[in-house]
Formats: C-alpha cells, structure tokens, sequence
C-alpha cells in the first residue's frame, strides 16, 4: 500500500436544493467551493452539473456549455486539479453525459459498473420515492468506455454492491479495459451498506494492483469507514453530495469543513495526502 492518500472532493451532486443545503450550483459557486476543498488537501474534484437560473439550481444538466463552463472555473482556481465528471443517468440513453466528457474532456469521469434497483423507504413503511432501475447494461458501460478512450479520459468504475465489484473484473478479463479503478459505494439503501467490517472481504474481490476508493453516504456513521479506508490503503472521497454532517454530528458549512475532517483522519491513520502532481502519478 502506498502511504499516499489521493483525497476527491464531491463538490454538489444532484436534486439537493441550495435554499436549504450548502451546495454549489453557479461556475462561480463551484470555483469557490472548490478552492476551498483543494486548499484543504482535495487534488480532484467530482462534478455534477446543474441547470442555472432563479428556482432551477437543484436541477440536474447535460448541457455540454454549462459543463464546460465550470470546469473551466474550477481549473482556475485550483491549479492542476483533477477534473472527474459524472455520468449517471437513469435510463440507457447517456448522449448527455457523452456531450459533456466530450466538451470538458476531464481526466476522470465516473463509470456505473452495473445495475442497481435504487430503492429507498421511510420510518411508516412507505417507498421514499417511487422504485427505479438505475440501468447499467454492458452495451452502455461499453459505449461510455468507448468516448472515454477517444478523448483520454480514465474510467473511475462505481460499485454499488460485491457483484458489480466482480463485474468490473471481468470488464478487465474480456479487454473492455486495462486499468482498474474501483470506486466503493458504500450507503446507499438498495446497495451495500456503510460498514467498516466489509471492506476486508471487498477487497478480496478486487483484482491485483488496482487502485480503489470508498464513496460513503450518510451522517456520523461513515466517518469510522473512512478511517479503516485510509488503513487498509484505499483513496479517499467525501464533499456535500454525499454527506452534510462532520465527524462531531454538527452540520457542515460546505465542503472545505469536510475535507478538512477527512484529511485529518487520513493522517492520524499513518497517510500523506498526495497533491495535485502525486495525484496524477497516482491516478493517471
């Protein structure tokens, strides 16, 4: 295990309203936030994109403009910051998030390595939200796999359960792929939980000499999975789409704060934060 930590900020997501929560919507808004993460030890940045204008900043966009225009924000700000776009959509039809790989042409983009019914219920035993197919067939992987070759760009494959896990591996065996990324998705309700005790068997499933990260959805209980993260060598991901809520159970003011806790973890667990260039060593 390398003691270099590379640290990846997740710097909005997506539906989350900004009159309520402290996300970035603007290019400005993200340019900031962002150089508040890097500041605090954040070599890479993920992005989503969000539709603009009064009411509409909650919204999810694939307008390729818009996309661009951030990460060009961003990339100011933060000197060699790496750029990670996502790319999730719902449904087969991705050209959105293509458009957008193709306009900004980020070193990293996000990967979704299988399906996943995305599900959700509430205390009195109703659905949260209406039951979906977050739709990932191999001809899709297949097709983002293909842009983000022709523009450099390095796949970054999220697992949401132990069988996407060893689904990417046979990405690899069947040569849809060279290097592997893993990304564990840990927290979300239909997908493996956020649990310090399963990733020693996780990492079992991983093919030899890839490189891996924990994405850790919740409050108070992902930070001890952050910390077996950092000790059993993993990279490390945190930022308002996946969390609002520090170490201590009190509410973040935004992504700095987050990072700030991340990276203080990572080194009293014996890691050094990369930066920027390291990162790229690293990750590229």
């Amino acid at each position: 295990m390398s003691d270099k930590a590379v640290v990846t900020c997740s710097l909005t997501g997506v539906l989350t309203d900004p009159n309520q929560h402290p996300v970035p919507v603007t290019p400005e808004q993200m340019a900031v936030s962002a150089k508040e993460a890097y500041d605090a030890g954040a070599s890479c940045m993920h992005i989503h994109f969000r539709q603009q204008g009064e009411g509409k900043g909650h919204l999810m966009s694939w307008d390729p403009a818009i996309a661009l225009e951030m990460a060009d924000a961003i990339r100011d700000a933060c000197p060699d910051v790496i750029l990670n776009f996502t790319t999730g959509t719902i449904d087969r039809n991705q050209q959105g998030p293509i458009d957008c790989i193709l306009a900004g042409k980020p070193e990293i983009a996000a990967c979704n390595a299988g399906s996943l019914n995305y599900l959700k219920t509430r205390a009195d035993g109703r659905w949260a939200w209406k039951p979906m197919l977050f739709q990932n067939p191999v001809e899709k992987i297949e097709e983002l796999l293909g842009v983000m070759n022709e523009v450099g760009t390095r796949p970054e494959f999220e697992c949401f359960d132990l069988g996407i896990v060893r689904s990417v591996g046979m990405f690899q065996d069947v040569g849809m792929v060279d290097k592997l990324d893993y990304n564990l998705v840990m927290g979300v309700a239909s997908g493996m939980p956020c649990d310090a005790e399963l990733l020693p068997t996780i990492l079992k499933y991983l093919k030899p000499g890839s490189a891996w990260q924990t994405t850790l959805i919740g409050r108070q209980e992902i930070w001890p999975v952050h910390r077996r993260t950092a000790e059993l060598g993993g990279h490390l991901r945190t930022g308002v789409e996946d969390t609002f809520y520090l170490p201590n159970g009190e509410r973040t003011s935004g992504n700095g704060q987050l990072i700030e806790a991340l990276v203080k973890i990572a080194e009293e667990s014996g890691r050094t934060i990369a930066s920027p260039a390291e990162a790229r060593e690293l990750f590229l």
